[in-house]
Protein backbone atom coordinates (compact mmCIF):
# COMPACT_ATOMS: atom_id res chain seq x y z
CA UNK A 1 0.00 0.00 0.00
CA UNK A 2 2.80 2.57 0.75
CA UNK A 3 4.45 2.07 -2.36
CA UNK A 4 1.67 2.43 -4.03
CA UNK A 5 0.70 5.74 -2.54
CA UNK A 6 4.06 6.72 -3.83
CA UNK A 7 3.42 5.73 -7.29
CA UNK A 8 0.31 7.85 -7.23
CA UNK A 9 1.84 11.07 -5.86
CA UNK A 10 4.04 11.02 -8.55
CA UNK A 11 1.45 10.78 -11.31
CA UNK A 12 -0.62 13.09 -9.86
CA UNK A 13 2.13 15.91 -9.58
CA UNK A 14 2.51 15.31 -13.13
CA UNK A 15 -1.48 15.71 -14.18
CA UNK A 16 -2.49 19.76 -13.63
CA UNK A 17 -6.03 19.97 -13.47
CA UNK A 18 -8.02 23.25 -14.90
CA UNK A 19 -8.18 24.98 -11.42
CA UNK A 20 -4.50 25.03 -11.49
CA UNK A 21 -4.01 27.66 -13.58
CA UNK A 22 -6.99 29.37 -11.67
CA UNK A 23 -5.42 29.03 -8.42
CA UNK A 24 -1.86 30.33 -10.23
CA UNK A 25 -3.42 33.05 -11.75
CA UNK A 26 -5.27 34.63 -8.64
CA UNK A 27 -2.25 34.60 -6.69
CA UNK A 28 -0.33 36.83 -9.75
CA UNK A 29 -3.08 39.82 -8.31
CA UNK A 30 -1.83 42.09 -5.62
CA UNK A 31 -2.63 40.92 -1.68
CA UNK A 32 -6.81 41.68 -2.49
CA UNK A 33 -8.59 38.51 -1.04
CA UNK A 34 -8.33 35.12 0.92
CA UNK A 35 -8.30 32.24 -1.79
CA UNK A 36 -10.79 29.63 -0.02
CA UNK A 37 -10.62 26.45 -1.96
CA UNK A 38 -13.22 24.20 -0.94
CA UNK A 39 -13.86 20.66 -1.94
CA UNK A 40 -14.99 17.09 -0.80
CA UNK A 41 -11.91 14.92 -0.20
CA UNK A 42 -9.20 13.34 -1.90
CA UNK A 43 -9.84 15.18 -5.15
CA UNK A 44 -6.53 16.82 -4.96
CA UNK A 45 -6.88 20.47 -3.31
CA UNK A 46 -3.48 19.92 -1.67
CA UNK A 47 -1.70 18.49 -4.30
CA UNK A 48 -2.83 21.61 -6.47
CA UNK A 49 -1.29 23.59 -4.07
CA UNK A 50 1.93 21.86 -3.38
CA UNK A 51 2.25 22.13 -7.27
CA UNK A 52 2.02 25.70 -6.76
CA UNK A 53 4.24 25.87 -3.89
CA UNK A 54 6.91 24.19 -6.22
CA UNK A 55 7.23 26.99 -8.43
CA UNK A 56 6.41 29.88 -6.02
CA UNK A 57 9.38 32.08 -6.32
CA UNK A 58 8.79 33.65 -2.81
CA UNK A 59 8.54 33.10 0.69
CA UNK A 60 5.85 30.45 1.74
CA UNK A 61 4.46 28.09 4.63
CA UNK A 62 2.36 24.91 5.02
CA UNK A 63 0.60 23.77 7.76
CA UNK A 64 -2.25 21.68 7.99
CA UNK A 65 -4.80 22.16 10.80
CA UNK A 66 -4.59 18.20 11.53
CA UNK A 67 -0.98 19.20 13.43
CA UNK A 68 -3.00 21.46 15.73
CA UNK A 69 -2.58 21.31 19.15
CA UNK A 70 -2.42 24.40 21.01
CA UNK A 71 -5.41 27.30 20.48
CA UNK A 72 -2.35 29.79 19.53
CA UNK A 73 -1.50 26.97 16.94
CA UNK A 74 -3.07 29.57 13.77
CA UNK A 75 -1.38 32.72 15.37
CA UNK A 76 2.29 30.96 15.60
CA UNK A 77 2.00 30.01 11.18
CA UNK A 78 1.55 33.46 10.78
CA UNK A 79 4.05 34.79 12.62
CA UNK A 80 6.11 32.31 10.53
CA UNK A 81 5.37 33.23 7.27
CA UNK A 82 5.85 37.00 8.79
CA UNK A 83 9.13 36.19 9.77
CA UNK A 84 9.97 34.60 6.32
CA UNK A 85 9.06 37.64 4.46
CA UNK A 86 10.43 40.04 6.98
CA UNK A 87 14.10 38.13 6.35
CA UNK A 88 14.38 38.20 3.07
CA UNK A 89 12.63 41.46 2.56
CA UNK A 90 10.61 39.87 0.23
CA UNK A 91 7.89 42.02 -1.55
CA UNK A 92 5.40 38.87 -1.30
CA UNK A 93 5.03 35.76 0.98
CA UNK A 94 2.58 32.68 0.81
CA UNK A 95 0.81 31.13 3.91
CA UNK A 96 -1.16 28.20 3.28
CA UNK A 97 -3.57 26.19 5.89
CA UNK A 98 -4.98 22.89 5.00
CA UNK A 99 -8.13 21.49 7.04
CA UNK A 100 -8.89 25.31 8.39
CA UNK A 101 -12.59 24.16 9.39
CA UNK A 102 -10.71 21.83 12.14
CA UNK A 103 -9.42 24.87 14.03
CA UNK A 104 -11.97 26.19 16.65
CA UNK A 105 -13.35 29.58 15.48
CA UNK A 106 -11.06 29.51 13.05
CA UNK A 107 -12.32 31.85 10.78
CA UNK A 108 -12.23 34.92 13.93
CA UNK A 109 -8.59 33.82 13.93
CA UNK A 110 -8.24 34.54 10.10
CA UNK A 111 -9.77 37.60 10.15
CA UNK A 112 -8.00 39.27 13.40
CA UNK A 113 -4.40 38.47 11.77
CA UNK A 114 -5.54 39.32 8.19
CA UNK A 115 -6.67 42.75 9.19
CA UNK A 116 -3.48 43.04 10.71
CA UNK A 117 -1.26 42.31 7.76
CA UNK A 118 -3.49 44.82 6.34
CA UNK A 119 -2.77 47.66 8.87
CA UNK A 120 0.64 46.61 8.83
CA UNK A 121 0.73 46.83 4.70
CA UNK A 122 2.51 43.30 5.25
CA UNK A 123 2.28 41.58 1.70
CA UNK A 124 1.06 37.89 2.87
CA UNK A 125 -1.51 35.67 0.62
CA UNK A 126 -3.45 33.55 2.25
CA UNK A 127 -4.83 30.36 0.67
CA UNK A 128 -6.79 28.00 3.06
CA UNK A 129 -8.09 24.58 2.19
CA UNK A 130 -11.01 22.64 3.75
CA UNK A 131 -13.15 19.45 2.95
CA UNK A 132 -16.16 20.69 5.25
CA UNK A 133 -18.61 22.87 2.78
CA UNK A 134 -21.01 24.01 5.41
CA UNK A 135 -18.63 24.55 7.81
CA UNK A 136 -16.54 26.89 5.82
CA UNK A 137 -19.51 28.62 4.42
CA UNK A 138 -20.83 29.43 7.91
CA UNK A 139 -17.40 30.68 8.81
CA UNK A 140 -16.90 32.92 5.34
CA UNK A 141 -20.14 34.60 6.03
CA UNK A 142 -19.52 35.45 9.95
CA UNK A 143 -16.26 36.79 9.87
CA UNK A 144 -14.89 36.84 6.71
CA UNK A 145 -17.44 38.66 4.40
CA UNK A 146 -15.76 40.57 1.46
CA UNK A 147 -12.58 39.09 2.78
CA UNK A 148 -12.55 36.21 0.51
CA UNK A 149 -13.19 34.80 -2.87
CA UNK A 150 -14.21 30.71 -3.24
CA UNK A 151 -12.50 28.38 -5.84
CA UNK A 152 -14.89 25.19 -5.50
CA UNK A 153 -12.47 22.32 -6.65
CA UNK A 154 -15.34 19.63 -7.70
CA UNK A 155 -14.75 15.27 -8.30
CA UNK A 156 -12.94 14.40 -11.38
CA UNK A 157 -14.45 15.07 -14.55
CA UNK A 158 -14.42 11.56 -17.07
CA UNK A 159 -11.84 13.82 -19.29
CA UNK A 160 -9.29 14.67 -16.23
CA UNK A 161 -9.58 10.59 -15.12
CA UNK A 162 -9.30 9.30 -19.08
CA UNK A 163 -5.88 12.13 -19.29
CA UNK A 164 -4.62 11.20 -16.10
CA UNK A 165 -5.49 7.16 -15.78
CA UNK A 166 -6.33 6.42 -18.94
CA UNK A 167 -10.01 5.62 -17.88
CA UNK A 168 -12.27 4.07 -20.44
CA UNK A 169 -16.04 5.14 -20.38
CA UNK A 170 -16.89 2.36 -18.35
CA UNK A 171 -14.26 2.57 -16.11
CA UNK A 172 -15.14 6.21 -15.37
CA UNK A 173 -19.29 5.15 -14.89
CA UNK A 174 -18.28 2.15 -12.21
CA UNK A 175 -15.16 3.54 -10.53
CA UNK A 176 -15.92 7.17 -11.03
CA UNK A 177 -13.63 10.23 -10.61
CA UNK A 178 -11.55 9.58 -7.33
CA UNK A 179 -7.94 9.71 -8.23
CA UNK A 180 -6.24 8.21 -5.33
CA UNK A 181 -7.64 4.44 -5.36
CA UNK A 182 -7.28 4.25 -9.34
CA UNK A 183 -3.88 1.78 -9.04
CA UNK A 184 -5.93 -0.26 -6.75
CA UNK A 185 -8.91 -0.71 -9.65
CA UNK A 186 -7.05 -4.37 -10.59
CA UNK A 187 -8.33 -5.58 -7.18
CA UNK A 188 -11.74 -4.70 -7.17
CA UNK A 189 -12.22 -5.80 -3.53
CA UNK A 190 -9.16 -3.84 -2.79
CA UNK A 191 -10.61 -1.06 -4.11
CA UNK A 192 -13.91 -0.86 -2.40
CA UNK A 193 -12.18 -1.19 0.85
CA UNK A 194 -10.03 1.77 0.06
CA UNK A 195 -13.24 3.71 -0.92
CA UNK A 196 -15.23 2.23 2.24
CA UNK A 197 -12.72 2.59 5.21
CA UNK A 198 -10.46 5.74 4.06
CA UNK A 199 -13.01 7.52 2.07
CA UNK A 200 -16.51 7.09 3.25
CA UNK A 201 -15.94 6.33 6.78
CA UNK A 202 -13.64 9.37 7.24
CA UNK A 203 -15.59 11.56 6.09
CA UNK A 204 -18.52 10.99 7.99
CA UNK A 205 -16.68 10.13 11.11
CA UNK A 206 -14.17 13.12 11.00
CA UNK A 207 -16.11 15.93 8.47
CA UNK A 208 -19.61 15.23 10.23
CA UNK A 209 -19.46 13.84 13.00
CA UNK A 210 -17.09 15.67 14.84
CA UNK A 211 -17.29 18.80 13.85
CA UNK A 212 -21.55 18.95 13.96
CA UNK A 213 -23.89 17.55 16.40
CA UNK A 214 -25.72 14.27 15.40
CA UNK A 215 -28.46 13.37 17.63
CA UNK A 216 -29.12 10.14 15.35
CA UNK A 217 -25.61 8.90 14.20
CA UNK A 218 -27.16 5.68 12.95
CA UNK A 219 -29.82 7.46 10.94
CA UNK A 220 -27.05 9.18 9.04
CA UNK A 221 -24.79 6.65 8.11
CA UNK A 222 -28.08 4.51 7.22
CA UNK A 223 -29.50 7.58 5.24
CA UNK A 224 -26.38 7.72 3.47
CA UNK A 225 -26.21 4.18 2.34
CA UNK A 226 -29.79 4.30 1.24
CA UNK A 227 -29.13 7.40 -0.80
CA UNK A 228 -26.18 5.39 -2.23
CA UNK A 229 -28.18 2.27 -3.36
CA UNK A 230 -31.56 4.37 -4.64
CA UNK A 231 -29.01 7.04 -6.60
CA UNK A 232 -31.37 8.53 -9.64
CA UNK A 233 -34.62 7.72 -7.73
CA UNK A 234 -36.94 9.78 -6.05
CA UNK A 235 -37.96 8.80 -2.63
CA UNK A 236 -40.80 11.14 -0.31
CA UNK A 237 -39.70 11.37 3.16
CA UNK A 238 -42.02 9.66 4.53
CA UNK A 239 -41.13 6.74 2.49
CA UNK A 240 -37.83 7.41 3.70
CA UNK A 241 -38.45 6.81 6.61
CA UNK A 242 -40.44 3.94 6.09
CA UNK A 243 -37.08 2.72 4.41
CA UNK A 244 -34.84 3.27 7.80
CA UNK A 245 -37.21 2.15 10.07
CA UNK A 246 -36.32 4.49 12.64
CA UNK A 247 -37.84 6.64 14.51
CA UNK A 248 -36.63 10.22 13.39
CA UNK A 249 -38.51 13.36 11.68
CA UNK A 250 -38.53 14.35 8.02
CA UNK A 251 -36.94 17.65 9.11
CA UNK A 252 -34.13 15.50 10.67
CA UNK A 253 -33.47 13.84 7.76
CA UNK A 254 -33.66 16.83 5.50
CA UNK A 255 -30.79 18.48 7.97
CA UNK A 256 -28.42 15.38 7.37
CA UNK A 257 -29.26 14.88 3.74
CA UNK A 258 -27.75 18.73 3.97
CA UNK A 259 -25.05 17.98 5.78
CA UNK A 260 -23.95 14.85 3.47
CA UNK A 261 -24.50 17.27 0.65
CA UNK A 262 -21.88 19.34 2.41
CA UNK A 263 -19.14 17.13 2.89
CA UNK A 264 -19.47 16.24 -1.59
CA UNK A 265 -21.11 12.94 -0.83
CA UNK A 266 -24.70 12.75 -1.63
CA UNK A 267 -27.63 15.44 -2.96
CA UNK A 268 -31.12 15.63 -2.55
CA UNK A 269 -32.29 17.25 -6.22
CA UNK A 270 -35.80 18.93 -6.01
CA UNK A 271 -38.06 18.83 -8.48
CA UNK A 272 -37.68 21.85 -11.07
CA UNK A 273 -40.77 24.22 -10.58
CA UNK A 274 -41.66 28.10 -11.22
CA UNK A 275 -42.83 28.29 -7.75
CA UNK A 276 -39.88 28.12 -5.48
CA UNK A 277 -41.93 26.84 -2.28
CA UNK A 278 -43.35 23.67 -4.13
CA UNK A 279 -39.62 23.10 -5.28
CA UNK A 280 -38.58 23.30 -1.25
CA UNK A 281 -41.24 21.14 -0.44
CA UNK A 282 -40.65 18.30 -3.12
CA UNK A 283 -39.64 14.97 -2.29
CA UNK A 284 -35.44 14.76 -2.95
CA UNK A 285 -34.20 12.77 -6.28
CA UNK A 286 -30.78 11.37 -4.56
CA UNK A 287 -28.43 12.06 -6.61
CA UNK A 288 -24.13 10.89 -5.65
CA UNK A 289 -21.37 13.32 -6.00
CA UNK A 290 -19.55 10.54 -7.41
CA UNK A 291 -20.56 6.91 -8.52
CA UNK A 292 -17.51 5.57 -6.79
CA UNK A 293 -20.12 5.84 -3.52
CA UNK A 294 -22.28 3.39 -5.14
CA UNK A 295 -19.89 0.88 -6.52
CA UNK A 296 -18.32 0.70 -3.06
CA UNK A 297 -21.23 -0.46 -1.18
CA UNK A 298 -22.61 -2.45 -4.16
CA UNK A 299 -22.51 -6.85 -3.34
CA UNK A 300 -22.22 -6.73 -7.24
CA UNK A 301 -18.59 -6.89 -8.79
CA UNK A 302 -18.13 -4.23 -12.69
CA UNK A 303 -18.58 -7.61 -15.01
CA UNK A 304 -21.65 -8.66 -13.10
CA UNK A 305 -22.77 -5.39 -13.82
CA UNK A 306 -22.07 -4.80 -17.10
CA UNK A 307 -24.07 -7.91 -18.35
CA UNK A 308 -27.04 -6.66 -17.03
CA UNK A 309 -27.98 -3.27 -18.85
CA UNK A 310 -31.66 -2.58 -16.44
CA UNK A 311 -28.93 -2.54 -13.57
CA UNK A 312 -26.13 -0.93 -15.61
CA UNK A 313 -28.24 1.73 -15.99
CA UNK A 314 -28.70 2.98 -13.29
CA UNK A 315 -25.18 3.72 -13.02
CA UNK A 316 -25.12 5.30 -16.55
CA UNK A 317 -27.76 7.58 -15.50
CA UNK A 318 -25.92 8.73 -11.87
CA UNK A 319 -23.25 9.55 -14.15
CA UNK A 320 -24.65 11.84 -15.91
CA UNK A 321 -25.83 13.23 -12.80
CA UNK A 322 -22.29 13.42 -11.21
CA UNK A 323 -21.53 15.44 -14.61
CA UNK A 324 -24.21 18.09 -14.00
CA UNK A 325 -24.20 18.20 -10.46
CA UNK A 326 -20.23 18.80 -10.01
CA UNK A 327 -20.47 21.30 -12.94
CA UNK A 328 -23.52 22.86 -11.10
CA UNK A 329 -20.93 24.12 -8.33
CA UNK A 330 -18.38 25.66 -10.77
CA UNK A 331 -20.71 27.43 -13.21
CA UNK A 332 -22.94 28.39 -11.29
CA UNK A 333 -26.20 26.72 -12.31
CA UNK A 334 -29.44 24.80 -11.10
CA UNK A 335 -29.55 21.47 -11.28
CA UNK A 336 -33.62 19.77 -10.16
CA UNK A 337 -35.47 16.96 -11.70
CA UNK A 338 -39.09 17.06 -12.74
CA UNK A 339 -42.15 14.49 -12.58
CA UNK A 340 -45.73 15.17 -12.89
CA UNK A 341 -47.77 11.89 -13.03
CA UNK A 342 -46.53 9.05 -15.00
CA UNK A 343 -44.16 11.78 -16.73
CA UNK A 344 -40.85 12.39 -15.49
CA UNK A 345 -37.32 14.48 -17.30
CA UNK A 346 -34.11 12.92 -15.48
CA UNK A 347 -32.73 16.21 -15.35
CA UNK A 348 -33.14 20.09 -15.58
CA UNK A 349 -30.65 23.09 -15.65
CA UNK A 350 -31.03 26.25 -15.33
CA UNK A 351 -29.05 29.66 -15.75
CA UNK A 352 -30.68 32.91 -15.68
CA UNK A 353 -33.65 32.88 -18.10
CA UNK A 354 -32.30 29.88 -19.79
CA UNK A 355 -33.73 26.06 -19.07
CA UNK A 356 -32.69 22.99 -20.80
CA UNK A 357 -34.19 19.28 -20.24
CA UNK A 358 -32.27 16.57 -20.24
CA UNK A 359 -33.03 12.38 -20.72
CA UNK A 360 -30.76 9.68 -20.21
CA UNK A 361 -31.97 6.67 -22.15
CA UNK A 362 -29.37 3.94 -21.59
CA UNK A 363 -30.16 0.15 -20.91
CA UNK A 364 -33.36 0.66 -19.84
CA UNK A 365 -36.15 0.90 -21.96
CA UNK A 366 -37.55 4.46 -20.54
CA UNK A 367 -40.17 5.83 -22.16
CA UNK A 368 -39.40 9.83 -23.83
CA UNK A 369 -42.63 10.96 -23.02
CA UNK A 370 -41.48 13.35 -20.23
CA UNK A 371 -39.60 15.73 -22.85
CA UNK A 372 -42.47 16.47 -25.01
CA UNK A 373 -44.78 17.22 -21.45
CA UNK A 374 -41.70 19.06 -20.02
CA UNK A 375 -41.72 20.86 -23.56
CA UNK A 376 -44.95 21.48 -23.53
CA UNK A 377 -45.64 23.15 -20.02
CA UNK A 378 -43.03 25.01 -19.48
CA UNK A 379 -40.99 26.17 -23.17
CA UNK A 380 -37.73 25.31 -22.70
CA UNK A 381 -34.68 26.38 -24.16
CA UNK A 382 -33.96 22.89 -25.58
CA UNK A 383 -34.50 19.57 -24.25
CA UNK A 384 -32.05 16.98 -24.95
CA UNK A 385 -31.63 13.21 -25.25
CA UNK A 386 -28.36 11.40 -23.92
CA UNK A 387 -27.63 7.83 -24.90
CA UNK A 388 -28.91 5.86 -27.48
CA UNK A 389 -30.79 7.53 -30.15
CA UNK A 390 -29.06 11.00 -28.89
CA UNK A 391 -26.16 12.36 -27.45
CA UNK A 392 -23.32 9.46 -27.25
CA UNK A 393 -23.01 9.44 -23.35
CA UNK A 394 -19.18 9.51 -23.81
CA UNK A 395 -19.64 12.79 -25.66
CA UNK A 396 -21.34 14.34 -22.81
CA UNK A 397 -19.23 13.42 -20.57
CA UNK A 398 -16.65 15.30 -21.91
CA UNK A 399 -18.74 18.59 -22.94
CA UNK A 400 -18.77 21.56 -20.58
CA UNK A 401 -21.95 22.27 -19.64
CA UNK A 402 -21.47 26.04 -20.22
CA UNK A 403 -21.65 24.60 -23.89
CA UNK A 404 -25.38 24.00 -23.76
CA UNK A 405 -26.45 27.40 -23.13
CA UNK A 406 -25.31 28.95 -25.99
Amino acid sequence: MFEIIIIFAEIVFMFQRPYYSKIKERLGFKRQFIQVLMGPRQVGKTTLVRQLLEKYSFPWHYASADEATQPLWLQQQWETIRLKAGAGKATEALLVIDEIQKIPDWSNQVKIQWDKDSFDNLPVKIILLGSSQLMLQKGLSESLAGRFEVIYIPHWSYAEMKDAFDFTIEDYIWFGGYPGPADLIPDESRWKDYIRHSLIETTLMRDILLMVRIDKPVLLRNLFDLACSWSGQILSYNKILGQLKDAGNTTTLSHYLKLLEGAGMIKGLEKYSPSKIRQRASSPKFQVFNTALMSSLSSNQRTQVLQQPEIYGRWVESAIGVHLLNQSLTDKFNLFYWRDGNHEVDFVIQKGEHTIGIEVKSGRNKSTSGISAFSKQFNPQKVLLVGREGIPIKEFLTLPTSELFK
